[in-house]
């Protein structure tokens, strides 16, 4: 059954960071693809702008209506089917990522996606914002993890390409519209993602480092010796993992003594007999006496490697207790990522006395959270003001080095303006295109990822 509530106090009307509240017509709540296509023919035959919502978890306000209908999706939640021998699962809009990871290790599989939003966020929003995460190294982003939609369209027409199939070259790739487009282009009801086997072994270490350099020369290591067993990699400033201690009283310290850097690495086996562990010490002690690496801990007990991992889930959320953040999530080649990081750093530190760089982000796939705290002590709207200028200075690093100014958490409001800058005229036209072939009246989302003409 369809529902329909007041949206007035909704939590729907604003995201995670509360840069942008919105104003809604109503919620709506459907049950089924059919009521989605049913409340969206309504929509266009009336010309009210929608706003799909999955765990509303998004980080660059592409969920905020503006006047528009909220169509929350948390009602499809259901697992249509799940094939251990064809290794797909298929999964309505509305599932929570944690509980689809559940549903495949039930079934003694791995769905890999991982993110510190697990817990809320939901597979269609994941596929519309084109999700990361910290297993993208090996398995890939979320476009890498699906194999079909069913989409409904802005005029209510269903597209139902629930394709499990690893091969199928029978035309244009439609599913690749949808993903990514943060809900300009359709409502992704449904998919069949990707399954994986479920991995019996891990070893997990964190380094100390002494320079951006060295992180990445550890990497080249890992990538090159430890081959596909390599599931993570993350690279941090010392600052960040200060944050977390100070606000963080069950945080546990990982190394003794200082290091300016810090890198957390995983490697996982399906065999369960693998001695992961004994490759880690290997690799680490050969880094050790290469100069690569000042200190390092490898997990005892599978307790402790989600201790270590539970530093990095950690470091968004304390850096808003330090006061404002102006946050840039940005992609490079990863043979420039230590170029990027020395570069940006300097350069942000010139343009404001006291500001505290505040960078994390995943190494092995040229993600990095360069994330900028507000001098101690400085008014926070007055640094926020800052926003950006600090974004010229940092995005402008990242095209030279033929970078993304988004890497995992899509355009929405806030990188919208900023796209003509630094995204190829030609394909924005093109993008333009097809936004008014397949929502010719601008109903789904708008004002999102493209400006207005």
């Amino acid at each position: 059954m369809l529902r329909l509530s007041e949206p007035a106090s909704s939590p729907h009307l604003v995201e995670g960071r509360k840069i942008y509240r919105g104003t809604a017509l109503a919620l709506v709540a459907p049950g089924s693809t059919d009521e989605v296509a049913a409340v969206v023919r309504i929509a266009c035959a009336h010309r009210v702008p929608i706003v799909a919502h999955g765990g509303n978890t998004g980080l660059v306000g592409g969920g905020v209506p503006d006047r528009a209908i909220v169509l929350s999706l948390r009602r499809l939640n259901r697992i249509r089917d799940l094939d251990p021998v064809n290794m797909t699962m298929t999964v309505e809009a509305g599932a929570v990522l944690q509980s689809v990871q559940e549903a495949a290790a039930a079934a003694d599989c791995l769905f890999p996606l991982s993110l510190a939003a697990e817990g809320s966020c939901t597979i269609g929003g994941n596929l519309s914002t084109n999700a990361g995460g910290t297993a993208v190294l090996r398995y890939g982003n979320a476009r890498e993890l699906a194999l079909g939609l069913e989409v409904v369209l802005a005029d209510g027409t269903v597209i139902h390409d629930l394709n499990r199939l690893r091969k199928n070259n029978t035309g244009y790739d439609l599913r690749n519209l949808f993903i990514g487009a943060e809900g300009t282009l359709g409502v992704i009801t449904a998919a069949v993602v990707k399954l994986f086997p479920a991995q019996r072994a891990r070893a997990t270490a964190w380094v100390g480092l002494e320079s951006q350099a060295a992180g990445l020369a550890l990497f080249r290591r890992f990538r090159q010796q430890a081959a596909d067993s390599l599931t993570g990699f993350e690279f941090m400033y010392d600052i960040v993992l200060q944050f977390v201690f100070r606000h963080t009283p069950a945080a546990v310290r990982p190394l003794g003594g200082a290091h300016r850097f810090h890198a957390l690495i995983e490697m996982t086996a399906p065999d369960g007999a693998s001695d992961l562990a004994g490759r880690m010490e290997e690799l680490l002690g050969a880094a050790l006496e290469a100069g690569e690496i000042e200190d390092a801990t490898i997990a005892a007990s599978a307790q402790q490697a989600d201790a270590l991992w539970f530093l990095r889930e950690r470091m968004s959320e304390v850096q808003s207790i330090e006061g404002g953040s102006i946050k840039h999530d940005i992609s490079v080649p990863v043979s420039r990522v230590a170029d990027f990081l020395i570069e940006a750093t300097a350069a942000c530190e010139r343009a404001m006395d006291g500001i505290r760089v505040a960078a994390f982000g995943h190494f092995g796939d040229g993600n990095i959270h360069f994330n900028l705290s507000q001098p101690i002590g400085m008014d926070k709207a007055g640094f926020l003001a800052e926003w950006g200028r600090f974004n010229h200075i940092v995005h402008d690093i990242v095209a030279g080095m033929g970078g993304s100014i988004s890497a995992e958490h899509g355009i929405g409001l806030i990188k919208r303006d900023e796209l003509p800058r630094y995204k190829d005229p030609a394909s924005l036209v093109l993008m333009r295109r097809l936004k008014s072939a397949l929502d010719p009246d601008n109903i789904l989302n708008p004002g999102k990822v493209l400006a207005p003409e």
